[in-house]
């Protein structure tokens, strides 16, 4: 059907129709593309946006610099991204889908790994450093500022020296998979926040819970 659309109209369907800027969110997954990656901790963003799709009954298609999704909902027109460029430059894609949908920039929210925070805590903010996170960091590079709201789902850091790769790069413990359900639940729960209820509120509702 994608393939289709583009036949008859020349370019991607993915556009938003909504002239209110204000009302124009980007959501990205930050993960890396292929079957080896798909259930590792460095794709919790790609994995938590598979679940929002659920919930939400839309379907990602692939599109230039990745995998994109739109729908609508209380007058809000959001655009979902999981970028095909692999973690170390994912700015390339969440510019260019800014730009192309002239997207505010206090309306974009990045969704990536935390190996800092305990497993399945939340915590979103409004700015800061990339944290040694390549994805961050190439999306900082990129946009020029550290000030772009950033989801942050903790993997913790249960490796040895010097095994830090090996561990966002492995697959999800057995008990993390029992917990995840409730916390992909949870972290849908605050995308939706800070789409319709603000960043300030979402923060004080969702942080470290």
């Amino acid at each position: 059907m994608f393939k289709i659309l583009r036949a008859l109209f020349g370019s991607s369907p993915y556009k938003l129709n909504e002239n209110d800027r204000m009302k124009k969110f980007l959501i990205v997954g930050l993960g890396n593309i292929g079957s080896q990656y798909q259930e590792t901790r460095h794709n919790i963003g790609f994995k938590i946006l598979d679940f929002l799709s659920g919930q939400e009954g839309f379907v990602f298609d692939t599109d230039k610099l990745g995998d994109v999704a739109t729908f609508k909902h209380k007058g809000k027109s959001i655009l979902c991204l999981k970028p095909s460029t692999y973690m170390n430059l994912s700015g390339k894609a969440v510019k260019y889908w800014l730009e192309k949908e002239k997207i505010p920039l206090e309306n974009l929210l990045i969704i990536t790994d935390d190996i800092n925070l305990p497993y399945g805590t939340l915590r979103l903010k409004t700015k800061g450093s990339d944290g040694g996170h390549n994805g961050l960091k190439d999306i900082q590079n990129v946009l020029l500022t550290s000030q772009y709201n950033r989801f942050r789902f903790g993997v913790g850091s249960d490796f040895s020296k010097g095994r830090q790769v090996d561990y966002v790069l492995g697959k999800w413990s057995a008990e993390e998979e029992n917990l995840m359900p409730e916390r992909l639940s949870k972290a849908t729960d605050l995308i939706r926040s800070f789409i319709f209820a603000g960043v300030k509120n979402t923060m004080n509702q969702f942080n470290n819970t």
